[in-house]
């Protein structure tokens, strides 16, 4: 009840009228109770005992459920719900909206389902406090447009059913026309087809990978489970599986046990087993390349939520791969991984096919839901390439441009171009960058066309006591995930003191790319923090090669590299730095100076699997500080000749990688990579062995003399 006045009873008849109605025609609605959230709850109270639904699921707190028949689940432990179905959600907004999760959440919802979404009236949203906020930083108070842009897009769409908290007009429920035929869930065609081409694939020729793109609640990791079972039916042996986390193969698994029946005759955590001893089996996808077990067909789903180094290293490690990924997610998008991947396909194994799945499968096609969904979180958002004029860069413009304040289309056009060229974009970073005060960004235009953007945001500036806590471990405070970092790692209080503005993300349009615009954008993000008075433009990033000379070219250094490798790219942090203020330069000064002190001992204990190229460039970056002495010159004479042992002259090869100009002169030389696994990383010769690098320690050893006698005479003066 709202200040006296009575919202009127729900018709239930009405209700159920419409559930059967949306059931037959295969549709869900979106229903907002919009006002006081106790009288959103009485309402709801009065209507879920009597419409007839077998369970459903409340997002919120769970002593506030408004049925006892309600499974309940927090917000922010949405994932645990993925992978189940549910004919109904009711979502507390009061208590916090996480994107993600709420785009997540509203896939399990089958056909004939209702989303109830409890919050404020759509007018108050702009200034709505979410609970969520704080999670992220944007409990400041500021208004958000992200979520004005939200409540605009519900008012305008038809579809959504709109209850007001405290009106007391009655309310009258769509009329849904009778379908020809009644909605049932059932296998696609294309889910057929996809898996008559699995099952085709995984007995045929090898070498023709297969790749498939869908749109989330198409079937496809069903399709995969229907297929992997029919191709150990037929003779199969060995299938393998892998992803980015156990969570994701569940359907496939389900699927592919529920097809074999009674063949099945264990079934473990991770693998199932026919009674003909075949094998289906899950591995993460660092564990399956480093175990290298044999199999007939690799599966590899959720492919965009891996790094391409890593999915390039399974398409040449087994002779039949197959990858799987969604276009549009709330986990990211795969288009920008088919972007980058088709390159290397196209390259490494011409012959690879491709098929899309477009039928959706727990509902029909044109659900309003979905449709509403992908709008409010724009995971539908593409960008079309434009094509530089022939004059080519001199026409780009680039200023600093606010998503917030930006027309639609336009939003729409720059978001789409972060998630084609980063595969892990979500709905959540849309709130981020829209809300947050910090943000600061700027775009890239040709005749009023988005070419590029360039998404950052200001941090640091703690107190000296907050920063001297941090750096020293006691502390760790939301967001400020450069300085603190730098702080906390190189042990230097300043980091979390000074100001500076991290890149968050740089995108370029695919036919714009390699003319400077990344790095123009770069340079006016620069100029801007240090008119901003700021110490220093940086970067966090999942270090690889293209993208830290990339970094490089721009001006920045090194300054640090992570100890774990993150969860989104499975690379290791990489964090660098331009400084422009006088405390800046100096940070930087004293942090690469002491990390080249320390180089190499950390690269054999925490970075032995970093790939050559990116270590040599680290590597080449840092301050010069070995000269080597008559007796090192010596020993690296004698080891050229083959007068001294590896083993002892370890350090001295160690210190020479920091001599000036080595690791730049050893860049390009083609046995790079045994340098790197042999004297920085402190490989085994039979691991060496095993990556192809060398036949044994006698090869190993007499390729590295033949590099240092290269070097004595040919190299850079020591």
């Amino acid at each position: 009840m709202s200040s006296g006045t009575l919202t009127p009873t729900p018709d239930v008849d009405a209700w159920r009228s419409l559930q059967s109605g949306l059931a037959a025609r295969g549709e869900r609605r979106l229903v907002l109770l919009e006002g006081r959230r106790d009288s959103a709850l009485q309402w709801l109270q009065a209507l879920l005992p009597d419409i007839g639904l077998e369970g459903g699921l409340w997002v919120g707190e769970a002593g506030d459920a408004p049925n006892e028949r309600l499974a309940s689940i927090e917000p922010a432990k949405a994932r645990q719900w993925l992978g189940r179905e549910t004919p109904l959600i009711v979502w507390d907004g009061w208590r916090g909206n996480p994107p993600d999760a709420f785009a997540a959440l509203s896939g399990t919802l089958t056909a004939g389902g209702l989303l109830f979404w409890l919050m404020p009236a759509l007018d108050e949203w702009i200034c709505f406090a979410d609970p969520d906020y704080a999670r992220t930083g944007l409990d400041q108070g500021q208004p958000h447009p992200f979520a004005e842009r939200m409540a605009g897009t519900l008012a305008a769409d038809s579809s959504v059913i709109r209850v007001r908290m405290g009106s007391p007009k009655a309310l009258t429920l769509p009329e849904l026309p009778s379908p020809t035929t009644d909605f049932r869930v059932a296998t696609t065609p294309d889910q057929q087809q996809l898996i008559r081409t699995l099952v085709a694939f995984g007995l045929g020729r090898r070498r023709r990978p297969l790749v498939v793109t869908a749109d989330r609640g198409r079937g496809k990791s069903a399709a995969l489970g229907m297929a992997a079972a029919q191709l150990l039916q037929q003779g199969r042996r060995q299938i393998l599986v892998t992803a980015p986390a156990r969570e994701n193969v569940n359907a496939l698994f389900a699927h592919a046990r529920e097809s074999l029946g009674a063949e099945v005759l264990q079934v473990g955590d991770d693998s199932l087993e026919t009674l003909s001893g075949a094998q289906l089996r899950f591995l993460r996808v660092r564990d399956l390349l480093r175990e290298k077990p044999e199999a007939e067909v690799v599966l590899v789903d959720e492919a965009a939520a891996i790094p391409v180094s890593l999915l390039k290293r399974v398409l040449l490690g087994w002779p039949r791969v197959a990858f799987a990924s969604t276009v549009h997610g709330y986990e990211g998008a795969g288009r920008g991984f088919a972007i980058r991947f088709r390159q290397i396909l196209d390259q490494a194994t011409p012959q690879w096919q491709a098929q899309t799945l477009t039928q959706p499968v727990r509902w029909a096609e044109g659900d309003p839901l979905e449709a509403l969904i992908s709008d409010l979180f724009l995971l539908g958002a593409d960008h079309d390439p434009v094509e530089l004029p022939k004059t080519g860069a001199s026409e780009v413009v680039i200023e600093p441009w606010q998503p917030g304040q930006a027309a639609e289309a336009e939003l729409a056009d720059a978001f789409g171009l972060l998630v084609n060229a980063h595969y892990r974009t979500t709905p959540a970073d849309l709130r981020q960058w829209m809300d947050d005060p910090s943000a600061r960004s700027w775009r890239a235009s040709v005749n009023g066309e988005t070419v590029g953007v360039l998404w950052g945001a200001v941090e640091g500036g703690l107190s000296s006591e907050l920063a001297e806590q941090v750096a020293s471990g006691k502390r760790r405070i939301r967001g400020h995930l450069l300085p603190q970092s730098l702080a906390s790692h190189s042990g230097f209080p300043e980091a979390a003191s000074q100001c500076g503005l991290r890149i968050i993300r740089v995108a370029v349009s695919a036919h714009a790319r390699r003319s400077g615009i990344g790095r123009s954008l770069l340079v006016a993000a620069a100029a801007g923090a240090e008119q901003e008075g700021l110490d220093f433009t940086g970067t966090s990033f999942g270090g690889s090669s293209d993208l830290y000379a990339f970094w490089v070219s721009c001006g920045l250094e090194l300054v640090r590299i992570g100890l774990q490798q993150e969860a989104s790219s499975g690379e290791y942090p990489v964090q660098m730095v331009l400084p422009h203020s006088v405390a800046g330069l100096s940070l930087v000064r004293q942090v690469q100076i002491r990390l080249a002190r320390h180089w190499l001992a950390l690269v054999p204990l925490n970075w032995r699997d970093l790939e050559p190229g990116l270590l040599v460039g680290m590597t080449a970056g840092l301050p010069s500080g070995f000269r080597p002495d008559a007796a090192d010159m010596r020993d690296l004479q004698n080891f050229s000749d083959g007068h001294r042992g590896f083993r002892l002259m370890v350090p001295v090869l160690r210190d020479l990688s920091q001599a000036q100009g080595v690791m730049g002169w050893f860049r390009e030389h083609a046995e790079l990579s045994i340098w790197c696994r042999a004297v920085l990383q402190g490989w085994s010769w039979s691991e060496l062995q095993g990556e192809g690098l060398c036949s044994g320690q006698r090869d190993g050893e007499n390729r590295l003399r033949a590099m240092v006698r290269e070097l004595l005479q040919n190299g850079p003066e020591l």
